[in-house]
């Protein structure tokens, strides 16, 4: 099944890893990245991801307010957080926010076991 996603972060070479990692377990899936919360936001308003991978740390609004932002309008859609701030500040705002949470730097089998998990449970 086709799947749209959508990697935020504001490092490029995160999106493109991130990218690749999703295309070699789901070829089929449509990928879009915004650089910024802002560019998610107004992506999110005219599109339904299935799934949005953020990265916390960002200019402007950071990854937990976007998701906040966006838990508000798509409360079903899932949204991960990947970031190298693993402090339990930030784990513990993600789960109160019903997200999910991987660490970077990423890493394959760990996105692929989180995507596989999605599948399953859908």
């Amino acid at each position: 099944m086709s799947r749209y996603i959508l990697i935020v972060d504001d490092s490029r070479l995160s999106r493109m890893i991130s990218r690749q990692f999703v295309t070699n377990l789901h070829n089929d899936w449509k990928i879009d990245e915004a650089g910024t919360g802002e560019e998610a936001i107004a992506l999110v308003a005219t599109t339904a991801p299935y799934l949005i991978l953020l990265d916390v740390n960002m200019p402007g609004i950071g990854g937990l307010e976007t998701a906040s932002r966006i838990r508000k309008s798509h409360p079903q859609t899932h949204i991960v957080l990947l970031t190298a701030n693993v402090q339990h500040s930030v784990q513990t705002a993600a789960e109160e926010l019903g997200l999910g949470f991987l660490p970077k730097p990423l890493k394959e089998p760990q996105l692929h076991a989180l995507l596989n998990s999605l599948e399953t449970n859908s």
